[in-house]
């Protein structure tokens, strides 16, 4: 060992351009590229072309520049010490989707009209939602929490609204119908960390939906394997 090194002098610089780069590596400049995307920074087009050559790389010099044009996403972060990609890289980390302070949203209404709660909106204790003669969307698979314990409330006159939720989040369901229908496909546990969201109320001569659907983040991922895959089987 150095001299420096081991009197905690000045660290080692970043790995050189023909060091080879890991599939953990890839990995998270794919991460950064899927970031872009979601804030409008990268078009499908784009975002797709990036990712061919992300996975294509086979150097750190090959890596760093493909993201190097993108405000708030540095270059690919690599280091000498390589951890393992998640078993699970679609699972969410429950962890990061906490949030302080207020809601951003503690109902919707539509009469006659519609509304519509998605993307990364932040959920309160409880939210309401109401329709009459209208439709409302309420989508909580991006959606940052205040809480661990949620109340979603949905009430419709006929009208309908529908809630979707991500398929590893926690979920009770306790609405009815009256003339009308209460639909449950998501009663079920999450995955460890997960909130608890009850969802109830009721629909009168009208119609609630509840269904868990995979988040868009995933179905990028789920295409990018498949495209890793085919660029991995070219090789063999």
């Amino acid at each position: 060992m150095s001299d420096a090194a081991s009197s905690g002098g000045t660290p080692p610089g970043p790995p050189g351009p023909d060091l080879r780069a890991s599939d953990a590596d890839r990995e998270r400049v794919a991460e950064q590229l899927r970031d872009a995307m979601a804030e409008g920074r990268l078009d499908m087009a784009e975002f797709d072309e990036r990712l061919d050559a992300t996975y294509k790389a086979r150097t750190y010099g090959e890596l760093e520049p493909i993201t190097r044009d993108l405000p708030g996403h540095h270059a690919a972060k690599v280091s000498m010490v390589k951890h393992p990609v998640s078993d699970d890289p679609a699972a969410i980390d429950w962890s990061q989707r906490m949030a302080s302070g207020e809601p951003s949203s503690t109902g919707g209404f539509a009469v006659w009209s519609g509304f519509s709660r998605k993307g990364s909106w932040v959920v309160g204790r409880t939210f309401t939602g109401f329709a009459l003669w209208g439709g409302g969307d309420i989508d909580l698979r991006e959606a940052r929490f205040t809480e661990r314990e949620v109340e979603i409330r949905c009430f419709t006159i006929m009208g309908g609204l529908h809630v979707t939720v991500p398929p590893d989040m926690t979920v009770v369901v306790k609405g009815f119908g009256i003339m009308g229908g209460f639909d449950d496909q998501a009663t079920g546990e999450g995955t460890p960390g997960s909130p608890r969201v009850v969802i109830k109320g009721f629909a009168l001569m009208g119609g609630v939906g509840v269904e868990r659907k995979i988040r868009r983040m995933e179905k990028l991922r789920l295409k990018e394997e498949r495209r890793r895959q085919r660029l991995e089987g070219g090789r063999g």
